[in-house]
């Protein structure tokens, strides 16, 4: 394996997200914030609990449909680009697959955090050694801009139901972006989009997931404000907040936030800032929203794509679609 270091930018987005999203009313902090080196680590973790189904059900589509999906994608493929990627562990899975069939490819994971994708870059280093890594350590959204603009036979992998954390016009212009990558260009330019999508289902078999009796999902968000401690010098006590994972039926999604147990005022001192938090006061960090197949028609279609196959585990939990341009 042949392996291209990049150094992860600096976290000049960190300061501009946490003074808008704090200095407002209606307080919240954007998803990507909760994955610094140790919010990433507890989401690794937080993927093997019991509770949390969404990972061994999309393992498990991907492990019996390997090669059906590879098939959906059609000819060679020069590069795959894995939004999110971590630690790549389940789009290990169909690497595998597709360099047993054309020998050799490029797997271009996008992470905000170095720590997990230098973990599968070892790891595919040993394992799949025909396969190249070129990281990028950006926003999904800055690194989609920089691949359109060199076209190649390409498939670009959004798993884990990281699509629900988007609210429905981000996740329309993520889309966008994705097309201007896959859409057929010169000769041999193209690709492919694949998706994992969590899909609607009982609370009772939801709530479990984002609130997890062993206490890892509260620790994962909290971490979030942790994060501003070490980082900007706040002063955020994380024994005066509390998790709170809740159901929305109207939005067709799990919520997040952190809830304050009592008025406080908590400086910041690198934004020269205090925030204020009433008793009960909350702080939305994340949301994951549950897809139907039609809520994924609706979206490939608003951005110029089809959807082509789907696949899903038996007790169909989760979703795994491969869509191409129209």
């Amino acid at each position: 394996m042949s392996v291209v270091l990049l150094r992860a930018p600096p976290d000049v987005g960190v300061a501009s997200a946490v003074r808008e999203g704090l200095g407002g009313e209606r307080k919240h902090l954007p998803p990507w914030l909760l994955y610094d080196e140790e919010g990433s680590r507890l989401f690794e973790r937080i993927t093997t609990l019991p509770s949390y189904y969404l990972t061994r059900a999309e393992r498990a589509v991907l492990e019996a449909h390997a090669g059906e999906i590879l098939d959906a994608w059609g000819t060679r493929v020069d590069e795959v680009v894995e939004l999110g990627a971590g630690t790549a562990t389940k789009s290990q899975l169909l690497l595998r697959v597709l360099v047993a069939r054309q020998g050799s490819t490029c797997f271009v994971p996008v992470d905000v955090s170095a720590a997990p994708v230098n973990q599968a870059r070892a790891r595919l280093a040993r394992e799949l050694p025909t396969v190249t890594v070129a990281p990028m350590f950006q926003q999904h959204e800055a690194a989609l801009a920089a691949l359109a603009a060199r076209p190649t036979r390409r498939v670009v992998l959004f798993l884990g139901s990281s699509i629900g954390n988007l609210e429905p016009n981000e996740a329309v212009s993520l889309a966008r972006a994705v097309r201007g990558c896959i859409a057929p260009g010169p000769e041999g330019t193209g690709g492919a989009l694949v998706l994992g999508t969590d899909l609607r289902k009982s609370p009772e078999l939801l709530l479990p997931a984002y609130d997890d009796p062993e206490g890892v999902s509260a620790a994962f968000n909290r971490n979030v404000l942790a994060r501003i401690n070490r980082e900007l010098g706040g002063r955020f006590d994380l024994s005066a907040v509390r998790h709170v994972a809740e159901w929305n039926e109207p939005g067709s999604r799990m919520d997040m936030y952190l809830e304050s147990l009592r008025d406080q005022s908590v400086p910041i001192t690198a934004l020269g800032m205090t925030v204020r938090l009433g008793r009960g006061e909350r702080i939305h960090t994340e949301s994951s929203r549950k897809y139907g197949i039609e809520d994924v028609d609706a979206l490939l279609g608003s951005a110029g794509m089809r959807r082509l196959r789907t696949w899903t585990d038996p007790e169909r939990r989760f979703a795994v679609h491969v869509a191409g341009v129209i």
